[in-house]
């Protein structure tokens, strides 16, 4: 599981939880294969092949998250690693959105 940190002006701040998985998922899914690299750094097996599933997420706010333990993490992805893909996922998000309220 990956979490990503998103602060709110509200100081509601929360956090997107984003599955793992070494099963290769559908081409219909959004989801990309976590190299090597990313791997290493996340604590991660270097030798499965491991997908970062990007159209599944709990969301839950910071602080009052039940999901998250004090235990310390394995480790993290770079941010080079992940910035692209969450971009294109808050793109899609946002509208995703914009689509349902002109509905």
């Amino acid at each position: 599981m990956v979490g990503v940190r998103l602060l709110r002006p509200d100081d509601a701040d929360i956090i997107l939880l984003f599955p793992i998985t070494s099963q290769a998922p559908a081409r219909s899914r959004r989801a990309a294969e976590i190299p090597a690299t990313e791997k290493r750094r996340g604590g991660l097996s270097i030798d499965m092949r491991l997908w970062l599933i990007l159209d599944e997420y709990n969301q839950d706010t910071l602080g009052q998250s039940f999901y998250l333990e004090p235990e310390p993490p394995l480790g993290q992805l770079s941010k080079a690693f992940l910035l692209p893909l969450l971009k294109a996922f808050v793109a899609r998000r946002t509208e995703t959105r914009r689509v349902k309220r002109n509905l």
